[in-house]
């Protein structure tokens, strides 16, 4: 058996990396890349690299020879659509027998800028007549560093999401998940919600607390006075704009989910999140 990780010197093609090793000889693992200079490490653990770019169907194609289970870890956005064609096209002509794809918390009922391309890719790979789980992870709790680490200095974490709920978990988590997937020793839906305790703002405010020792408020403001006080932390105009966009989706209730998919496909609970705060922050 071959398994293949895409994204394989990113952060999360990285901790899946990590664990499929656990789970399988690394002698039976292909990591994708596109600089094959940035994957000298993966080769000194018994890794093969193959070079790979989503906009190159040739590339994929031959990369994907030999291969029978595929991380497939989503693009960037952009041209991702067309993009994503190339690699379940090139996935399906390689004989390809199972895709594993990392997509967003209840894709088909929800409608952000995040969701589309997801959507398409979903509605491809089921398509393409090849086995699959959809891996539909909730958010990173590293997304909110920016806001977590002003909050340590001034005291209060600021947001824009109203009383919406969100279902964080660390990277490595969803790492984890998806090696296990990929890994097939395991029974897996076609979709799996991958998404932590549904959890407010206020609530992470009040973990925040527990894990730094100390009273973090979390504080409501509007889109402009948020916009405003990122701004006065030294975030730059688009970041910031940015930082909206997702609080916006969020009050709209997009990553509100319950679930219990994630602590099934791990086997285990999630890290509770004072600790995984710890965790993120150096605590």
């Amino acid at each position: 058996m071959t398994y293949l990780v895409t994204g394989a010197t990113g952060g999360l093609g990285g901790y899946a990396l990590h664990y499929l090793k656990e789970l399988v000889p690394a002698s039976e693992i292909v990591a994708l890349v596109r600089d094959e200079r940035k994957a000298t490490a993966l080769k000194d653990q018994g890794i093969e690299v193959r070079v790979g770019d989503y906009g190159d169907p040739a590339s994929l194609k031959q990369a994907f020879a030999g291969v029978d289970r595929l991380l497939f870890i989503s693009g960037v956005p952009g041209d991702r659509q067309a993009q994503h064609t190339n690699v379940v096209n090139a996935a399906k002509e390689a004989g390809v027998s199972f895709i594993a794809y990392t997509s967003f918390a209840n894709a088909t009922n929800v409608d952000n800028m995040l969701s589309v391309d997801h959507q398409f890719t979903e509605q491809l790979i089921e398509r393409s007549g090849l086995d699959y789980t959809l891996l539909r992870n909730n958010w990173y709790l590293e997304n909110e560093t920016p806001l977590l680490k002003a909050a340590l200095h001034s005291g209060e974490l600021d947001f824009a999401a109203g009383d919406a709920t969100v279902g964080w978990a660390l990277k490595r988590e969803y790492g984890e998940a998806a090696a296990r997937v990929l890994s097939g020793k395991q029974h897996n839906a076609q979709i799996v919600e991958l998404s932590g305790n549904a959890v407010t703002y206020t609530q992470l405010a009040e973990a925040l607390s527990q894990a730094a020792g100390k009273t973090i408020v979390a504080r409501a403001l509007d889109d402009e006075e948020f916009v405003k006080a990122l701004g006065e932390q030294g975030l730059p105009a688009e970041a910031a704009q940015g930082i909206l966009g997702i609080q916006q989706l969020i009050k709209a209730g997009d990553l509100e989910v319950e679930s219990k998919d994630f602590e099934e496909v791990l086997g285990k609970p999630l890290t509770p999140l004072a600790e995984a705060l710890k965790e993120v922050l150096g605590l």
